[in-house]
C-alpha cells in the first residue's frame, strides 16, 4: 500500500475488470476500494456491516428489498449512498460506472448471503491494486 497520495483517475486506468473491486487504501480496519461496474451484480446482505458507495463517474442504481417491498436508489456521478446492514441489495449500472466503496477490511463483495454468482462478479474481499 502506498504512503504518498493516489489518483483515482490512474488506479482506475489500472484495470479493467468490472465488478472486481481493488483496495486503494486502508482507514484503521476499512478498505477504501474502487470498481469499474457495468449491467447487473447480484441480489446480497452484509449482515454485519453497512456498505458505503460513491459514484466517481456514470451512474449507479442500487435495488432494495425491505419490510415495505423493493425499491431502487439512482445514484448520478457525485452521489453517495450507504446501504443498512442487513439489507438485501444488488448495485447495477446499465451504461457502466466507477464507484468508491467503504467497509471492514475482509468484507466480501458478495456479502454473507447471496444468489448464485454469475461468471461476471469477483467474489473477493478487494484486490491490491495492481493486481
Amino acid at each position: 500500500m502506498s504512503n504518498g497520495p493516489i489518483s483515482l483517475d490512474e488506479a482506475l486506468a489500472s484495470f479493467d475488470a468490472l465488478w472486481s473491486p481493488r483496495v486503494v487504501t486502508r482507514v484503521n480496519d476499512y478498505d477504501v476500494r474502487i470498481a469499474k461496474v457495468e449491467g447487473e451484480h447480484v441480489w446480497h446482505v452484509h449482515d454485519d456491516t453497512d456498505e458505503f458507495f460513491l459514484v466517481l463517474d456514470g451512474e449507479l442504481h442500487i435495488s432494495l428489498r425491505g419490510p415495505g417491498g423493493e425499491r431502487t436508489v439512482l445514484l448520478p456521478r457525485g452521489s453517495v449512498f450507504t446501504v443498512p446492514r442487513g439489507t438485501e441489495h444488488r448495485p447495477y449500472a446499465p451504461s457502466g460506472a466507477a464507484i468508491l466503496m467503504f467497509e471492514p477490511t475482509g468484507t466480501l463483495s458478495v456479502g454473507d448471503r447471496h444468489d448464485e454468482i454469475p461468471d461476471h462478479v469477483d467474489a473477493t474481499t478487494g484486490h491490491a491494486l495492481g493486481g
